[in-house]
């Protein structure tokens, strides 16, 4: 982890995340395999079909994620999709910054 990490997350949610939605450019179909330092082990793989599944997935990346890790397993156009369902699964300190910095409260 680099210096960077490390003091981004020490900043909270805002060091983290990245600037703009469009930067949020992961996949849209397929399973995706989480690198181990965001999952536990067992539990790496999400099949992007299934909602529920894709939104284990977003809240455990926004929320362990560094902002690499955001931009390369979200897809803007998938959060917005399920910002309804995941935003009361996050932590409302992690849910109002993602609010602010991102077009999705509804």
């Amino acid at each position: 982890m680099s210096l960077a990490d490390l003091l981004a997350r020490r900043g909270g949610p805002a060091g983290r995340l990245p600037e703009r939605i469009e930067e949020l450019r992961g996949p849209t179909r397929g399973v995706v395999r989480l690198p181990r330092h965001l999952t536990w082990p067992g539990a790496r793989e999400f099949d992007l079909a299934d909602r529920q599944v894709r939104c284990s997935l977003y809240g455990i990346v926004l929320t362990q994620g560094r902002r690499d890790d955001m931009a390369r397993f979200v897809n803007a156009g998938l959060l917005r999709q399920d910002w309804p369902v995941l935003r009361d699964r996050l932590d409302p300190r992690l849910r109002r910054w993602c609010e602010r910095r991102f077009p999705l409260a509804p």
